[in-house]
């Protein structure tokens, strides 16, 4: 069934959406698992990786949009301070090198998201070094790769990032991931995902760091194309979207002492 969403999206379904904005986007992907060819059918379900398939699918719903791709094999994994200063938005995908991410890249992101660079953390990057520390817990879970059904349910329709998505997303095949999901209390819950075992999981929540905006989305796992399935890259680019504020001071909030009056000043 994997294999049939895969071909029954690359034969078909356009996206049902444009969006006005022409946000500066770079998707991140660690590419240990393509350079690795692990699993063998990588390369078929990705040909130009997890990275390229997502960046794919966001040109389509964001027209004339700068978007571009780096990895952590990259010179400073392709997020120096340059690249970072001209981005609004940046998706996250990692899985079995986290510990390989310099602590100066994490740095750099962590300032610029604090400073209004929109962030959407994927799949396991849960336990990426970015996020564990902007959210400031383990973010540990419980996991399961048996190719279960997950069905993603929508909890939030109200929410933006939720606009025109089906509901439930059936996904034939994917890693499970179950709560307990040390997370703090996220802003918004917007999908919950269970699994043929019973598991549920959120799976879709927003958060709010200084200036920046967080969206984590949890289907992705290597061993399936979820990123092909129509719905889920729906369900990106209205995350993309909503992260996304152009023309916020890239600063991070900082400590002030002003004059009394200081707001009446000319």
């Amino acid at each position: 069934m994997a294999n049939d969403m895969a071909n029954d999206t690359a034969n078909g379904t356009a996206p049902d959406v444009t969006f006005d904005g022409r946000p500066t986007i770079v998707v991140w992907n660690e590419g240990v698992h393509e350079a690795r060819n692990e699993p063998a059918t990588i390369g078929e379900m990705y040909p130009r990786g997890i990275h390229g398939a997502i960046a794919d699918s966001l040109a389509r719903h964001f027209p004339g949009s700068d978007i571009t791709t780096a990895t952590l094999a990259d010179p400073d994994h392709g997020l120096t301070e340059e690249r970072l200063a001209g981005t609004d938005v940046l998706l996250w995908w990692g899985h079995i090198a986290h510990g390989d991410v310099s602590d100066d890249v994490v740095d750099r992101v962590h300032r610029h998201v604090l400073g209004g660079m929109g962030l959407v953390v994927l799949h396991s990057g849960h336990f990426s070094k970015i996020l564990t520390r902007l959210l400031g817990t383990t973010c540990s879970l419980k996991w399961r790769n048996d190719g279960e059904r997950e069905l993603v349910w929508t909890v939030k329709p109200s929410h933006p990032i939720a606009a025109g998505v089906e509901s439930p997303i059936v996904i034939p095949e994917q890693e499970m991931y179950g709560e307990l999901f040390d997370i703090p209390e996220p802003d918004d819950l917007i999908f919950i995902s269970s699994f043929e075992g019973g598991e549920v999981f959120r799976s879709g929540v927003t958060f709010s760091r200084g200036k920046g905006r967080i969206f984590y989305f949890s289907p992705g796992d290597q061993e399936y194309p979820v990123y092909h399935h129509p719905q889920i890259q729906r369900v990106l680019a209205n995350g993309v979207d909503w992260v996304a504020q152009h023309g916020v001071r890239r600063t991070p909030p900082d400590v002030e002492n002003p004059a009394r009056d200081w707001f009446l000043a000319d």
